[in-house]
């Protein structure tokens, strides 16, 4: 019989807890539910997931997907690999080894060179972020804001399932030299101890609520120190709400997880369970419903955010529907943001002007109190660029940027303007407008 408790409150269900079964890519295609399915669709299949990580889990595959509308529905379109993820020599490259029985070491050779041009660390993220102690890198943290420092467990660096449009999706192909990840607490804690200007620590992977939560609190509790005061916010970076909620209400330690952000917000810090939704789906069952109320009741806080992605929620309804949504479940909207420039782009971007009117038209239509999410926002080397809007300065058309968070802060808040461009997908793209004297565009 199962046991489920709500921090507090203790109630018997005879319902037993339900148990994740994950398919990685190369078998997704002989899922029952694509047994009708077109045998290119399942080639495709095969050839993308090559070269892309795939995996889906029994909750995705039951309770997200609606298996009727496929190849259509937005969370098959996000979990499913399709063959316009990769450029189209790269498929057909990949495709003519698989198809014609190349062995396994050529098709992971091809498939590893795939990988080195679909930019698998965006935003200077091995070269700029990782900071440096002495003359030693701390692997497996990156320190890009001065308030904020990225942690990698590396007991965390996987997810329950797999987005097609993730831009850490070099994190799980099993390539050593792209992984970032870090072995245990000791580094983070002496690290910390050194930066007392860091208020914020993420911990994130992967997934950091893929551990299990006596391997999370070791990273956790040492930042509930006197000795690590500064560290007033603890962020998890997860997309276990979308994906197996049970994480937060049946799995065996799913209490102690709740205990565990108990004690942080008991100890003074501010807890905030950074989730990743992606479409009002994914807050629709019973489970992520239940899975809220748990984790609100220890006085965390969850803030949601997710890129615009082309076949998704590139419209302005999917959003304001989302937003609203989240308002009445007591979950802050907190980011929009553009597709990074990494594996899949070419599938999932849309050009930046389109990302600006599904924003302010779906941000027109809801109320105050679920306009909190910025957008549309790009994670550039530079820093969190936010396109506010397109204006005409001294005859020229541009769009209005500013920065949200740089990794110079004296950059933040600072409005900047480039050059209109109804083609531009990325801040690479961008060019300054003409009467721009600033150096916004260097890109460090």
């Amino acid at each position: 019989m199962e046991t489920t408790a709500t921090c507090g409150s203790t109630h018997l269900s005879r319902r037993p807890a339900p148990k994740m079964r994950a398919v990685p890519g190369q078998r997704l295609a002989d899922l029952p539910q694509l047994a009708g399915a077109d045998e290119e669709l399942k080639r495709d299949i095969a050839v993308v997931s090559a070269v892309l990580p795939f995996k889906v889990n029994n909750y995705v595959i039951d309770e997200l997907i609606d298996w009727t509308n496929i190849p259509d529905d937005p969370l098959f379109r996000m979990t499913f690999p399709h063959r316009d993820m990769l450029p189209s020599d790269v498929f057909e490259r990949l495709s003519k080894l698989i198809d014609t029985g190349a062995s396994k070491q050529e098709v992971v050779a091809a498939a590893n060179e795939a990988r080195a041009l679909l930019n698998p660390h965006p935003g200077n993220q091995l070269s700029a972020n990782i900071p440096v102690r002495g003359n030693d890198a701390v692997q497996g943290l990156q320190h890009k804001y001065r308030e904020t420092v990225l942690v990698f467990p590396a007991q965390g660096q996987t997810c329950h399932s797999y987005c097609g449009y993730c831009f850490r999706w070099a994190q799980f192909v099993g390539v050593p030299e792209l992984k970032q990840s870090i072995e245990g607490p000791e580094r983070v804690v002496s690290y910390l101890g050194e930066h007392p200007e860091v208020s914020d620590v993420l911990i994130t992977g992967g997934d950091s609520m893929i551990m299990s939560t006596d391997r999370l609190a070791q990273y956790v509790e040492p930042l509930l120190s006197h000795e690590l005061e500064h560290v007033r916010n603890i962020r998890f970076g997860t997309k276990a709400l979308s994906y197996w909620p049970y994480r937060f209400t049946t799995d065996k330690d799913s209490d102690d997880l709740l205990r565990l952000f108990e004690r942080c917000v008991r100890a003074g810090r501010h807890v905030a369970v950074m989730a990743h939704f992606s479409h009002e789906q994914e807050l629709a069952t019973d489970a992520v419903r239940h899975a809220v109320a748990r984790i609100q009741s220890t006085g965390a806080v969850i803030r949601a955010q997710a890129p615009i992605i082309r076949h998704v929620n590139d419209w302005p309804a999917a959003w304001s529907d989302m937003w609203r949504t989240m308002v009445r479940m007591g979950v802050v909207p907190y980011y929009m943001f553009v597709e990074r420039d990494t594996g899949a782009r070419g599938y999932f971007e849309i050009p930046l002007v389109r990302a600006l009117e599904v924003y302010q038209t779906a941000i027109r239509s809801v109320s105050g109190l679920e306009r909190t999410a910025r957008g549309p926002v790009m994670s550039a080397s530079p820093g969190k660029v936010c396109i506010d809007g397109v204006s005409t300065v001294g005859g020229e058309r541009v769009f209005v940027c500013r920065f949200l968070q740089a990794r110079d802060p004296r950059r933040v808040g600072e409005p900047f303007f480039a050059r209109f461009d109804e083609h531009a997908m990325w801040y690479d793209h961008l060019q300054p407008a003409s009467f721009e004297r600033r150096p916004w565009f260097a890109s460090t």
